[in-house]
């Protein structure tokens, strides 16, 4: 995202920057399966080459830091056997999906974790557009890791990308998921799902 000064309002429907603290509930042996994993590439900060990054925009995990696998590909079809991962993270990814495709990432994501593995979400609540005239939503947000600070921001277009910790709570539950966490703060949510078996 520019700098925060030069954003179009006109265009764009701008909420308040919003903190997120991200606890680093990883094991050292955890193989990390990062969903929409470019840009920032705030897990991949987290974890480094325990991180495999997946984007669908070279571009996107171009610019993002070094350390974790990048690679290029569909979070609607992950090219990787069923049960590759102990976990997986959408770092405000879901965002970016239409209402219609977030089921089947949440299936995929569900297929390519291990019996017991977690997909742990955090996202931004998305109203319905309605009559706003801006086409686009933006967050601002303040992400909180255990040992530095990364402020960003995310901006999708509007039409169909609304959702709530509930909604894809919901989802997550047809996937296959059970929601063992879910909490609100500001205007975003986290989630933890749990794939069940061992």
């Amino acid at each position: 995202m520019e700098e925060h000064s030069s954003i179009d309002r006109e265009r764009m429907h701008v909420i308040d920057q919003q903190t997120v603290r991200i606890e680093d509930v990883f094991q050292v042996e955890d193989l990390i399966l990062d969903l929409g994993g470019g840009g920032e590439g705030v897990i991949g900060q987290l974890r480094g080459r325990q991180v495999i990054a997946i984007d669908r925009r070279r571009a996107e995990l171009e610019e993002s830091a070094p350390g974790p696998i990048k690679i290029i590909g569909d979070a609607m079809d992950l090219p990787f056997l069923d049960g590759s991962f102990d976990a997986a993270t959408a770092f405000f990814f879901l965002m970016y999906v239409p209402g219609d495709d977030r089921l089947a990432v949440l299936k995929e994501a569900h297929r390519t974790l291990k019996p017991g593995g977690q997909l742990h979400i955090w996202d931004v609540t998305i109203p319905e557009r309605d009559d706003h005239p801006q086409e686009t939503f933006v967050v601002l947000i303040k992400a909180e890791l255990p040992d530095r600070t990364v402020e960003t921001g995310y901006g999708t277009r509007w039409d169909g990308k609304d959702m709530s910790a509930d909604s894809i709570g919901a989802l997550a539950t047809e996937a296959g998921f059970s929601v063992v966490e879910q909490a609100e703060e500001g205007d975003c949510f986290r989630l933890v799902l749990t794939k069940e078996g061992k």
